[in-house]
């Protein structure tokens, strides 16, 4: 089993139900749900119908998708999701500053992955130029007088 992690540590996985984006189409209600978004939906086939769910987990299916990037950057910016934004599938060490970046908050990581590791990764960098979910001013507008 995968280990969740967040920026401080490894943490427990709270169950909800899951549902998977047709089914939610299906039937779309409650507020416990965690939404399973695979690689190839979209944040705009939600919308703003995205604050209706406690967690969305994002599919990153190989290493090398980055479409769920996209997605996590929509759902936090354009429409405006406060919950649980969980990465999952093939989620690796490597990715983990720039998920954090673009509004992840809960990582499954994949189980060859190394918990130190991962935790150490979130401070790869100390200072990044461009903006993100976090902070909306890029780095020349941060700089102080």
């Amino acid at each position: 089993m995968a280990k969740l992690i967040n920026t401080h540590g490894e943490v427990a996985n709270t169950p909800l139900t899951q549902v998977t984006f047709e089914q939610w189409q299906a039937s779309p209600n409650g507020n416990s749900l965690e939404l399973f978004l695979s690689s190839d939906q979209t944040a705009d086939l939600i919308g703003d119908q995205c604050k209706s769910f406690a967690r969305i987990c994002i599919d990153f299916p190989k290493f090398s998708d980055g479409r769920g990037y996209s997605a996590a950057r929509l759902l936090r910016e354009r429409y405006g999701f406060n919950g649980e934004l969980r990465a999952v599938g093939d989620v690796l060490i490597d990715q983990l500053f720039f998920m954090k970046r673009c509004g992840f908050d809960t990582f499954a990581l994949r189980d060859d992955q190394v918990l130190e590791d991962a935790l150490a990764a979130f401070s790869t960098f100390s200072v990044s130029y461009q903006n993100d979910v976090l902070d909306q001013k890029p780095l020349f507008r941060r700089r102080m007088n």
